[in-house]
């Protein structure tokens, strides 16, 4: 019989929120690996949505995982707002690691400063290339083959003051293919690197936040 000191540790979790603004693939790559017991140390604490219509909510409803939906307004005051609700969020359930899993915003210093856990984000290039505003969805994919590389990929990175700026935690690569449309090459790093760094990286943070307690 095991004793009541290894049941503990081996339940230790830290609680992990994930910020969404469409589709959520990458949030139903972590619950996946969730639900497959490859992230022991990851306890899925809420999903935090700044679309209503996002398709990520009903993945989050249908794995059971608390989703608030915030109310947007497209101008600077609203997005004050907008962040304060969401580190309310955070506080209210005791937030570990923030994870941007297609969170279709940029988050101000302000935030970043006031935010009670670290915060990664998951950029679908080989950050620094075609990383920093204005690169996101398949602008950057465009931007890729445009560009005439032979080799593309995702990164997983500390979210800090400057966009696509922070520390970077993973990265992983697939080759760019002479059919290629910015599409395909979304698709491919979509399942082929994003799906598995992502989780992966959580998944350390989070040992790392329960062994520090």
């Amino acid at each position: 019989m095991k004793d009541a000191r290894w049941i503990l540790m081996t339940a230790a979790k830290a609680r992990v929120a994930v910020l969404i603004s469409g589709g959520g693939t990458n949030l139903q790559a972590i619950i996946d690996a969730v639900s497959a017991g490859n992230l022991p140390h990851v306890e899925l604490s809420c999903v935090i949505s700044n679309k209503a219509d996002a398709y990520g909510i009903k993945r989050a409803q249908a794995a059971k995982i608390p989703v608030h939906v915030l109310e947007n307004v497209p101008n600077a005051q609203g997005k004050k707002a907008c962040e304060a609700q969401i580190l309310q969020i955070l506080h209210e359930n005791r937030i570990q690691l923030v994870a941007l899993a297609g969170f279709m915003a940029i988050l101000s210093a302000d935030f970043i400063a006031q935010c009670p856990a670290p915060i990664i984000n998951i950029h679908p290039s080989l950050i620094p290339a075609f990383s920093g505003p204005g690169y996101y969805g398949l602008r950057v994919h465009e931007a890729a083959l445009a560009a005439g590389v032979k080799v593309s990929g995702a990164t997983v990175h500390f979210v800090n003051e400057i966009c696509d700026g922070g520390k970077i935690l993973a990265q992983d690569t697939v080759r760019v293919q002479e059919l290629d449309t910015p599409q395909s090459l979304q698709q491919r790093i979509l399942h082929e690197v994003e799906h598995v760094i992502f989780p992966r990286t959580i998944e350390a943070l989070c040992a790392e936040i329960v062994n520090r307690k």
